[in-house]
């Protein structure tokens, strides 16, 4: 068995990433919901680069996590009502399909204002869809929706996760925690 895994846990990788991602979409979400409001200014232009380059890191990692998810088993569940089973899961898969559907309208919507991405400044990509206002306009709603409706999902997911370590009582945390083998 890898160091830092048993049968009980997540594996490391997994459990770095878990994190990694967590800490970076938080961060980001914050940043976006800042800037949005900010006058057209140096700062304001520097944090929407750092979002943007934070949301192509993010789809990396996150095809990353996928990758790792589909080829590593997760740790058995503990016991509980199927209903919270089911939303668990339900709201797992609508958060791994935002991991991605939010970059990748960011994207889009960056690519149609005619805004290119030059990750750290050091790696421009490609268009993601034409250069077209009207399109930008329609994009721009969605990339805001659906990171407003990922925001919901991951307080849902904290919330449960809160009811699991502190009602149930059931260890389910400490599958995702580090170093607490």
């Amino acid at each position: 068995m890898p160091a830092g895994h048993s049968p009980l846990r997540y594996s490391a990788p997994a459990i770095a990433l878990h994190w990694l991602l967590a800490l970076m979409i938080v961060v980001s979400f914050g940043v976006g919901l800042f800037m949005s409001d900010l006058p057209l200014s140096p700062t304001r232009l520097k944090l929407f680069n750092w979002h943007k380059w934070a949301g192509v890191t993010i789809l990396a990692l996150s095809g990353l996590r996928l990758l790792w998810r589909l080829t590593h088993k997760p740790p058995p569940a503990p016991a509980m009502p199927a209903w919270q089973a089911c939303v668990g899961q339900a709201t797992h898969v609508l958060l791994y399909a935002l991991f991605f559907v939010v970059p990748l309208v960011g994207w889009a919507y960056s690519s149609a204002a005619g805004l290119p991405i030059v990750w750290f400044g050091l790696l421009p990509l490609p268009d993601f869809v034409p250069v077209d206002k009207l399109l930008a306009e329609a994009i721009k709603p969605w990339h805001e929706r659906s990171a407003m409706l990922m925001a919901g999902l991951v307080l849902l997911h904290l919330a449960g996760a809160i009811k699991h370590q502190w009602l149930d009582r059931d260890g389910l945390i400490q599958r995702m925690l580090p170093g607490r083998d």
